[in-house]
């Protein structure tokens, strides 16, 4: 009974990591500076895949076109078992960070629109505080490209923090501010 009163009052992480530094970085801190020390915290991972995008030929009337749409099938499943790969490695390495931690983690993989399925998984995780990585976009680049974590800041139902690079890249996540 005390052991699930216990789990019952764990703090609930969740750290969206993805391919850039600034994930990993981000994930750093959080260990660093939350976890650690703190046995009534649990962490939770989140890796992204989005959704692959292959328009197929709509005009299959000439015979290139139309083997074109049959290669189209191809490079999709390439392209998606590329990604199921960058997902695994991303996993694998934001495993391997906490373990050189000590710290045990939920790692979870899921595909969608990464701003959608972050918030998604906050209410489904009932996390407590939502831990981005800011990529550091220019105002010009985060209009064309959007900001998941100001999506994120605007639309989870908990706390986000968002970790910004250091300056100087050989403090990253090393020390605590």
């Amino acid at each position: 009974m005390e052991d699930e009163m216990q789990v019952a009052e764990k703090r609930r992480i969740l750290v969206a990591v993805d391919e850039g530094e600034e994930s990993m970085n981000a994930l750093t801190w959080c260990i660093n500076n939350i976890i650690m020390g703190n046995p009534r915290t649990s962490l939770a991972i989140l890796h992204v895949r989005r959704p692959t995008l292959i328009y197929p030929v709509m005009d299959d009337t000439d015979d290139y076109i139309a083997s074109a749409y049959v290669l189209s099938s191809d490079v999709r499943n390439s392209l998606e078992k590329h990604e199921r790969e960058v997902a695994r490695v991303v996993i694998e390495k934001a495993k391997s960070l906490c373990c050189e931690f000590n710290v045990e983690v939920d790692a979870r993989i899921e595909d969608g629109v990464p701003k959608e399925v972050i918030c998604d998984a906050v209410e489904k995780l009932r996390a407590d505080l939502l831990v981005l990585g800011s990529h550091g976009y220019s105002l010009i680049a985060r209009t064309f490209l959007g900001s998941v974590s100001n999506y994120c800041v605007h639309n989870a139902s908990c706390p986000v923090l968002v970790v910004k690079m250091p300056k100087s890249s050989s403090s990253a996540g090393s020390t605590r501010k």
